[in-house]
């Protein structure tokens, strides 16, 4: 992502990276090691976005948005709405009635947080991106903080969909969200690779 946001040119495609991480807490530029609570085989690292400590793992939707915010002529805040917005309205169409909180951005339901976000703002470019959980272990979190939070509770999409099948469903959920995004971006042409 660095380097992509680096070389980048006014020319260069935005693009969308949609993928999984091993198990790792990442801490972000501003965070505060207080906010981990205990220590355990996990890595710590530290990424160059904002935000605080949270956790990413198997069974969590990342999606990474590359966007050159200056040509799509969109402010950050505007930018973490929109983020906010599209996983509000993929909760939607499975009946899930999720909100986001301006003074704590990511998305929640019943004031438990389903979806976090982290961004990094580079040459008027944006890099990293945001997490929705969907079925995983969702223990880590009880060793930390999450976003800076104490006590505060993290669900995912599996809590709420009975035999959910976290291969068959991980890949509608993704078309669900990058639709929602490409729509409020309003992208003309997208190459799938």
């Amino acid at each position: 992502m660095q380097s992509f946001t680096q070389n980048r040119n006014s020319d260069t495609v935005d693009e969308i990276w949609l993928l999984e991480h091993e198990p790792v807490f990442t801490l972000g530029r501003n965070a505060k090691t207080e906010h981990i609570l205990t220590s355990s085989g996990i890595p710590i690292v530290k990424i160059d976005r904002g935000g605080q400590v949270t956790y990413h793992g198997p069974g969590q939707l990342i999606v990474y948005l590359l966007i050159d915010l200056k040509r799509r002529s969109i402010g950050v805040r505007q930018l973490i709405s929109l983020m906010e917005q599209c996983i509000i309205d993929t909760l939607a169409e499975y009946q899930i009635q999720a909100y986001a909180k301006k003074e704590a951005p990511g998305v929640y339901v019943d004031h438990a947080k389903i979806a976090a976000l982290g961004l990094r703002i580079k040459r008027g470019c944006s890099f990293h991106g945001l997490s929705l959980n969907l079925k995983m272990d969702l223990t880590p979190f009880a060793q930390i903080n999450p976003c800076g939070y104490k006590n505060l509770k993290i669900i995912q999409l599996a809590d709420f969909i009975k035999d959910f099948e976290l291969l068959q469903e991980r890949s509608q959920v993704q078309q669900k969200l990058v639709t929602h995004f490409f729509k409020k971006m309003r992208y003309e042409e997208i190459i799938l690779q």
